[in-house]
Protein backbone atom coordinates (compact mmCIF):
# COMPACT_ATOMS: atom_id res chain seq x y z
CA UNK A 1 0.00 0.00 0.00
CA UNK A 2 1.54 3.43 -0.64
CA UNK A 3 -0.08 6.65 1.32
CA UNK A 4 -0.13 10.09 0.44
CA UNK A 5 3.28 12.24 -0.38
CA UNK A 6 4.90 13.59 2.87
CA UNK A 7 4.59 16.78 3.54
CA UNK A 8 7.33 18.91 5.16
CA UNK A 9 6.95 21.22 7.94
CA UNK A 10 9.75 24.31 8.65
CA UNK A 11 9.84 25.07 12.26
CA UNK A 12 10.44 28.40 13.26
CA UNK A 13 13.38 29.17 15.73
CA UNK A 14 12.70 28.89 18.93
CA UNK A 15 11.32 32.16 20.54
CA UNK A 16 12.79 33.33 24.58
CA UNK A 17 10.21 31.91 26.06
CA UNK A 18 10.54 28.02 23.88
CA UNK A 19 14.11 28.04 25.01
CA UNK A 20 13.30 29.24 28.85
CA UNK A 21 11.14 26.09 28.87
CA UNK A 22 14.04 23.95 27.66
CA UNK A 23 16.43 25.17 30.45
CA UNK A 24 13.92 24.14 32.84
CA UNK A 25 13.29 20.64 31.37
CA UNK A 26 16.68 20.32 30.87
CA UNK A 27 17.41 20.88 34.90
CA UNK A 28 14.52 18.83 35.89
CA UNK A 29 15.03 15.70 33.00
CA UNK A 30 18.97 15.62 33.73
CA UNK A 31 18.48 16.01 37.59
CA UNK A 32 17.02 12.24 37.76
CA UNK A 33 20.52 10.95 36.69
CA UNK A 34 22.65 12.27 39.10
CA UNK A 35 21.93 8.48 41.17
CA UNK A 36 23.71 7.29 38.13
CA UNK A 37 27.01 9.00 38.58
CA UNK A 38 28.82 12.27 36.96
CA UNK A 39 28.51 10.79 33.40
CA UNK A 40 25.27 9.74 33.23
CA UNK A 41 24.43 13.18 34.56
CA UNK A 42 26.50 15.10 32.58
CA UNK A 43 25.34 13.13 29.05
CA UNK A 44 21.83 13.40 30.05
CA UNK A 45 22.69 17.86 30.61
CA UNK A 46 24.72 17.81 27.35
CA UNK A 47 22.65 16.07 25.59
CA UNK A 48 19.28 17.21 25.97
CA UNK A 49 20.12 20.66 25.99
CA UNK A 50 22.04 20.45 22.69
CA UNK A 51 20.23 18.70 20.31
CA UNK A 52 16.40 20.38 19.86
CA UNK A 53 14.95 17.42 19.35
CA UNK A 54 13.12 16.74 22.52
CA UNK A 55 11.75 20.16 22.75
CA UNK A 56 10.58 20.16 19.09
CA UNK A 57 8.77 16.77 19.71
CA UNK A 58 7.24 18.95 22.99
CA UNK A 59 6.82 21.86 20.38
CA UNK A 60 4.69 20.19 17.60
CA UNK A 61 2.74 17.67 19.99
CA UNK A 62 3.85 14.59 18.18
CA UNK A 63 2.83 11.93 20.77
CA UNK A 64 -0.70 10.86 22.03
CA UNK A 65 -2.06 11.85 24.99
CA UNK A 66 -1.35 8.75 27.07
CA UNK A 67 1.62 6.51 25.24
CA UNK A 68 2.77 3.28 25.75
CA UNK A 69 6.15 4.03 23.57
CA UNK A 70 8.79 1.59 22.79
CA UNK A 71 12.22 3.75 22.35
CA UNK A 72 14.42 1.72 20.10
CA UNK A 73 18.13 2.14 20.54
CA UNK A 74 17.66 4.14 23.59
CA UNK A 75 20.93 5.01 25.27
CA UNK A 76 20.41 5.65 28.58
CA UNK A 77 16.81 6.68 28.39
CA UNK A 78 16.82 10.35 28.69
CA UNK A 79 13.72 10.59 26.18
CA UNK A 80 11.87 8.94 29.23
CA UNK A 81 13.27 11.41 31.53
CA UNK A 82 12.61 14.30 29.66
CA UNK A 83 8.77 13.13 29.06
CA UNK A 84 8.45 12.75 32.60
CA UNK A 85 9.66 15.93 32.95
CA UNK A 86 7.41 17.58 30.81
CA UNK A 87 4.70 16.01 32.54
CA UNK A 88 5.33 16.80 35.50
CA UNK A 89 5.80 20.69 34.66
CA UNK A 90 2.45 20.46 32.91
CA UNK A 91 0.34 18.80 36.09
CA UNK A 92 2.21 21.51 38.74
CA UNK A 93 0.30 24.01 36.28
CA UNK A 94 3.88 25.83 34.70
CA UNK A 95 3.00 25.13 31.04
CA UNK A 96 3.32 27.65 28.22
CA UNK A 97 -0.23 28.84 26.82
CA UNK A 98 -0.69 27.47 23.80
CA UNK A 99 1.36 24.80 23.48
CA UNK A 100 0.35 21.17 23.08
CA UNK A 101 0.06 19.18 26.29
CA UNK A 102 2.94 16.94 27.13
CA UNK A 103 1.58 13.29 26.99
CA UNK A 104 1.32 11.29 30.12
CA UNK A 105 3.09 8.06 29.82
CA UNK A 106 1.68 5.06 30.58
CA UNK A 107 4.73 3.07 29.78
CA UNK A 108 8.44 3.65 28.13
CA UNK A 109 9.99 0.04 27.33
CA UNK A 110 14.00 1.39 26.18
CA UNK A 111 15.53 -1.47 24.25
CA UNK A 112 19.70 -0.64 24.01
CA UNK A 113 22.15 -2.39 22.48
CA UNK A 114 25.02 -1.55 24.79
CA UNK A 115 25.29 -2.80 28.37
CA UNK A 116 26.80 0.33 29.89
CA UNK A 117 24.20 2.86 28.57
CA UNK A 118 21.29 0.31 30.38
CA UNK A 119 23.48 0.33 33.80
CA UNK A 120 23.41 3.91 33.64
CA UNK A 121 19.77 4.17 33.16
CA UNK A 122 18.75 1.71 35.72
CA UNK A 123 19.65 4.03 39.19
CA UNK A 124 17.57 7.20 36.93
CA UNK A 125 14.24 5.23 37.60
CA UNK A 126 14.60 3.25 40.92
CA UNK A 127 11.50 3.64 42.07
CA UNK A 128 9.68 4.77 38.38
CA UNK A 129 7.51 1.72 37.30
CA UNK A 130 6.37 3.00 34.08
CA UNK A 131 10.19 2.89 32.69
CA UNK A 132 11.90 -0.28 31.81
CA UNK A 133 15.17 -0.01 30.26
CA UNK A 134 16.30 -3.29 28.77
CA UNK A 135 19.78 -5.01 27.16
CA UNK A 136 19.02 -6.35 23.28
CA UNK A 137 19.30 -5.81 19.76
CA UNK A 138 16.48 -4.17 17.89
CA UNK A 139 17.50 -5.90 14.94
CA UNK A 140 16.60 -9.23 16.62
CA UNK A 141 14.63 -8.78 19.44
CA UNK A 142 10.61 -8.84 19.22
CA UNK A 143 8.65 -5.69 19.59
CA UNK A 144 5.73 -5.28 21.93
CA UNK A 145 2.63 -3.52 21.10
CA UNK A 146 2.96 -0.14 21.34
CA UNK A 147 1.27 3.29 20.73
CA UNK A 148 4.65 5.12 19.87
CA UNK A 149 7.86 4.00 18.46
CA UNK A 150 10.61 5.80 18.74
CA UNK A 151 14.47 5.43 16.68
CA UNK A 152 16.70 8.17 17.11
CA UNK A 153 20.00 8.44 15.09
CA UNK A 154 20.31 4.43 14.93
CA UNK A 155 19.29 3.13 11.62
CA UNK A 156 21.99 4.58 9.47
CA UNK A 157 24.16 1.93 11.49
CA UNK A 158 22.47 -0.93 9.34
CA UNK A 159 22.36 -1.84 5.68
CA UNK A 160 19.40 -1.77 3.78
CA UNK A 161 17.60 -5.22 4.64
CA UNK A 162 18.26 -4.39 8.31
CA UNK A 163 16.61 -1.19 8.22
CA UNK A 164 13.46 -2.43 6.35
CA UNK A 165 12.99 -5.43 8.68
CA UNK A 166 12.89 -2.89 11.50
CA UNK A 167 10.64 -0.28 9.80
CA UNK A 168 8.38 -3.48 8.70
CA UNK A 169 8.52 -4.95 12.51
CA UNK A 170 7.92 -1.31 14.08
CA UNK A 171 4.81 -0.62 11.29
CA UNK A 172 3.44 -4.33 13.11
CA UNK A 173 3.54 -3.60 16.52
CA UNK A 174 1.58 -0.38 16.05
CA UNK A 175 -2.18 -0.02 16.39
CA UNK A 176 -4.52 2.52 14.64
CA UNK A 177 -3.83 6.07 15.19
CA UNK A 178 0.18 4.76 15.89
CA UNK A 179 2.91 7.43 15.53
CA UNK A 180 6.33 6.18 14.10
CA UNK A 181 9.59 8.47 14.68
CA UNK A 182 12.42 8.32 13.41
CA UNK A 183 15.53 10.90 13.32
CA UNK A 184 17.56 10.53 10.31
CA UNK A 185 20.58 11.96 8.69
CA UNK A 186 19.42 13.40 5.40
CA UNK A 187 21.94 13.21 2.68
CA UNK A 188 20.85 14.68 0.24
CA UNK A 189 21.64 18.01 2.44
CA UNK A 190 25.22 18.40 1.19
CA UNK A 191 27.93 20.27 3.46
CA UNK A 192 25.63 19.63 6.78
CA UNK A 193 24.82 15.96 6.19
CA UNK A 194 29.07 15.46 5.67
CA UNK A 195 29.76 17.28 8.91
CA UNK A 196 27.08 15.19 10.66
CA UNK A 197 28.34 12.15 9.39
CA UNK A 198 32.14 13.38 10.37
CA UNK A 199 31.18 14.07 14.26
CA UNK A 200 29.18 10.81 14.29
CA UNK A 201 32.15 8.56 12.67
CA UNK A 202 34.29 10.45 15.61
CA UNK A 203 31.57 9.60 18.55
CA UNK A 204 31.61 6.17 17.80
CA UNK A 205 34.88 5.90 17.51
CA UNK A 206 35.48 7.41 20.93
CA UNK A 207 32.89 4.89 22.10
CA UNK A 208 35.07 1.99 21.14
CA UNK A 209 33.38 0.49 18.70
CA UNK A 210 35.95 1.45 15.62
CA UNK A 211 34.55 3.12 12.39
CA UNK A 212 31.81 1.65 11.76
CA UNK A 213 30.31 1.98 8.36
CA UNK A 214 26.85 4.04 7.80
CA UNK A 215 24.35 3.37 5.90
CA UNK A 216 22.70 6.67 4.81
CA UNK A 217 20.26 8.42 2.43
CA UNK A 218 18.08 10.98 1.65
CA UNK A 219 15.40 11.61 3.58
CA UNK A 220 13.01 11.70 1.14
CA UNK A 221 14.16 8.14 0.07
CA UNK A 222 13.27 7.27 4.28
CA UNK A 223 9.78 9.04 3.82
CA UNK A 224 9.25 7.15 0.84
CA UNK A 225 9.70 3.64 2.40
CA UNK A 226 7.41 4.62 4.99
CA UNK A 227 4.32 5.91 3.17
CA UNK A 228 4.85 2.23 1.31
CA UNK A 229 4.21 0.58 4.55
CA UNK A 230 1.16 2.45 4.61
CA UNK A 231 2.33 5.84 7.09
CA UNK A 232 1.12 9.18 6.50
CA UNK A 233 4.60 11.14 6.76
CA UNK A 234 5.64 14.17 7.69
CA UNK A 235 9.20 15.70 7.09
CA UNK A 236 10.98 17.96 9.74
CA UNK A 237 14.08 19.18 9.31
CA UNK A 238 16.10 20.47 12.11
CA UNK A 239 16.49 24.22 12.42
CA UNK A 240 17.89 24.91 15.64
CA UNK A 241 21.02 23.47 17.62
CA UNK A 242 24.65 22.28 15.54
CA UNK A 243 24.32 23.10 11.89
CA UNK A 244 23.73 19.08 11.20
CA UNK A 245 21.40 17.30 8.48
CA UNK A 246 19.53 15.85 11.16
CA UNK A 247 15.70 15.10 9.96
CA UNK A 248 12.63 14.17 12.01
CA UNK A 249 10.31 12.12 10.29
CA UNK A 250 6.75 11.63 12.08
CA UNK A 251 4.97 9.06 10.41
CA UNK A 252 1.03 8.14 11.71
CA UNK A 253 -0.36 4.71 10.73
CA UNK A 254 -4.56 5.75 9.66
CA UNK A 255 -6.61 3.22 11.07
CA UNK A 256 -7.21 1.70 7.85
CA UNK A 257 -3.28 1.04 7.27
CA UNK A 258 -3.46 -0.50 10.40
CA UNK A 259 -6.27 -3.09 9.76
CA UNK A 260 -3.92 -4.13 6.69
CA UNK A 261 -1.09 -4.86 8.57
CA UNK A 262 1.00 -8.09 7.83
Amino acid sequence: MTGPASATLRLAPATPEQRALHRALVDAASARYRAAGRFAYHFARGKLGIDPLFIDLLRLGVLPREPRVLDLGCGQAVLASWLLAARERFDAGRWPAGWPEPPRVRRLHGLELMPRDVARAGPAFVGEPRVQVEQGDICINRFEPADVITIFDVLHYFGPDRQADVLRRARAALGPGGVLVIRVGDQARGLRFRLSRWVDQAVTFVRGHGFSPMYCRPAAAWAADLRALGFQVQTVPTVDGPPFANTMLVARLTESAAEERT
